[in-house]
């Protein structure tokens, strides 16, 4: 028995051995662990999840963003992107396990069949979703589907006393990138682009052509909590806002990836004209890339808080069943040489992901002079010759610290379980005729509308119903915190996506500084001198 065993095992070896002529000698070592585990090990095996938890262990000990992405993630990343993805149009929140419809988009599958905002879907495909604590991942993966495909839903509507069965025909849905377009005062505009998507460009070229028509002289680009997404997307975008052609706008360099420019061209739509750039540390890769080449060429003054810092260019390798592995093939830098990358350690993610709370921790969100940069970080920009820092992110021309003063942990709690939308939909829900009549446009809305006090009972009261401690005050120093975000949910639901950061920009500090540095010509002007 024991000669028999041996003999296998040897010859196993031996096959594995001649297919393995041709590998390094640490991939033939991989290749063979893997095999020998396949086909010896004392147990069954999920060969599949084996492989890939391999992939993953093996990227880890390299850098922070290379990535094995399953079937699923690849799919999700691209609907993300991509701009658009299969389904039924339509915006939606769980409200006390029932999927309320927030808004349809507008040509949409939804819209079409005469689906309405304010509506309760209660079955999908003869699958009851009210009432049964279904995750929105579930109710997501029901109502996306191949287009062409029909998807039959059943609602509840305020004042029609039957449920009403509705057939979809399901379409490619927009996913656009731009959150918000509108024009601040009779010269100002202003963008909020919330990633770099395949359509960004194209969105940011119509959205400016827009605002030029009504009057805009200058511009607030608000790339806060964008954490990036495709690179010509954010090159196109930046040389639509540079003066110069053949300017260089970022290139990239690695190990055996060459230096690769990518420079200006002549098309630009916003050449001069005052610009602010608004960034925090959320603002990530491509958010870097655009407030780098501003702020290299002196074409705007960036405002807020040091970006993310993450510089590292990932190239996708598809493999043969869906899933992707994301590798580090290259280094970010801005036109001035300043590499965009924050300092890690390979194999320690943990580190690298607690880099922000240590941030916080340190001081850096609150107060600029604990932000320390040695010599050797020290650059200058390209036209006015002005002091900028490399060593990771995007410092920004005017410090703007985090406002911690209106959040608390009964905040915290309250918006953690969703009771915040959820008086915000209980409340439009009761009142939508009432509010369709009262409030024609968004402006009117924010000049007019308040929280009152029985909404705010009636949260209180869901807290307590939720076991969250009530405690006066928290509750006051994050009252002007909880109304203005109630106000902006239900002006969201109202009307678009722009209306909420219309209410919110009131209370941003950064959009607050931005304005102030346009009507400031002399302050615009010495920021960009470096003065």
């Amino acid at each position: 028995m024991k000669k028999n065993i041996y003999i296998t095992v040897l010859l196993l070896f031996f096959s594995f051995y001649v297919e393995a002529q041709r590998q390094t000698d640490a991939s033939k070592k991989l290749s063979l662990a893997t095999y020998l585990i396949s086909t010896l090990y004392v147990d069954d095996i999920d060969e599949d999840k084996l492989t890939e938890d391999a992939i993953r262990s093996m990227l880890e000990q390299l850098d922070p963003h290379s990535t094995y992405l399953d079937p699923q993630e690849v799919k999700d990343m691209s609907a993300s992107l991509d701009g658009n993805f299969d389904g039924v149009g339509i915006q939606f929140t769980m409200t006390n396990d029932t999927l309320y419809v927030i808004q349809t988009v507008a040509g949409g599958p939804s819209e079409k069949v005469g689906i309405l905002a304010g509506d309760r879907i209660v079955t999908i495909n003869d699958t009851v979703v009210a009432g049964v604590k279904m995750s929105t991942k579930d109710i997501m993966t029901r109502l996306r589907g191949k287009r062409g495909t029909k998807v039959n839903v059943t609602v509840l509507r305020k004042g029609v006393t039957e449920p009403i069965p509705f057939r979809i025909t399901r379409d490619k849905i927009p996913v656009y990138s731009i959150d918000a377009s509108y024009m601040v005062d009779k010269h100002t505009g202003y963008i909020r682009l919330s990633r770099f998507s395949a359509t960004s460009a194209q969105e940011f070229v119509e959205a400016m052509l827009k605002l030029r028509r009504t009057g805009m002289k200058n511009l607030i680009l608000d790339l806060q909590g964008n954490g990036g997404g495709y690179l010509n997307a954010a090159v196109k975008i930046a040389d639509l806002l540079l003066s110069d052609d053949n300017a260089l706008i970022v290139y990239t360099e690695g190990r055996r990836s060459p230096r690769t420019e990518e420079k200006s061209t002549s098309k630009h739509l916003f050449p001069d004209g005052k610009l602010i750039v608004l960034v925090d540390e959320g603002s990530a890769s491509a958010s870097e890339i655009v407030s780098g080449a501003i702020q290299d060429w002196d074409r705007g003054v960036i405002v807020g808080r040091r970006t993310f810092g993450k510089g590292l260019v990932q190239r996708p390798v598809p493999l043969p069943d869906g899933s992707m592995i994301r590798l580090t093939i290259a280094r970010y830098y801005t036109p001035s040489g300043r590499s965009i990358q924050k300092p890690y350690t390979k194999g320690e993610s943990k580190a690298y992901n607690r880099e922000l709370i240590d941030r916080y921790n340190g001081g850096e969100l609150s107060n600029a002079d604990s932000i320390h940069f040695p010599d050797s970080l020290k650059f200058s920009t390209l036209k006015n010759k002005r002091i900028v820092y490399g060593g990771g992110g995007i410092m920004p021309d005017y410090f703007v610290p985090i406002d911690t003063t209106r959040y608390t942990d009964y905040h915290r709690s309250i918006a953690a379980k969703g009771l915040i939308n959820q008086e915000a939909t209980s409340y439009i829900d009761r009142n939508r005729k009432e509010l369709n009549v009262n409030y024609k446009n968004v402006d009117k809305f924010i000049a007019a509308f308040e929280v009152d006090e029985k909404m705010l009972q009636e949260l209180k009261l869901s807290a307590e119903k939720e076991g969250i401690k009530y405690n006066d005050e928290e509750y006051q120093k994050s009252l002007p915190l909880i109304k203005e975000q109630i106000k902006a949910l239900i002006a969201r639901d109202l009307f678009d996506t722009a209306a909420y950061f219309k209410v919110m920009n009131r209370y941003n500090d950064s959009y607050q500084k931005a304005l102030d540095l346009i009507k400031s010509q002399n302050e615009y002007d010495q920021l960009l001198k470096g003065k």
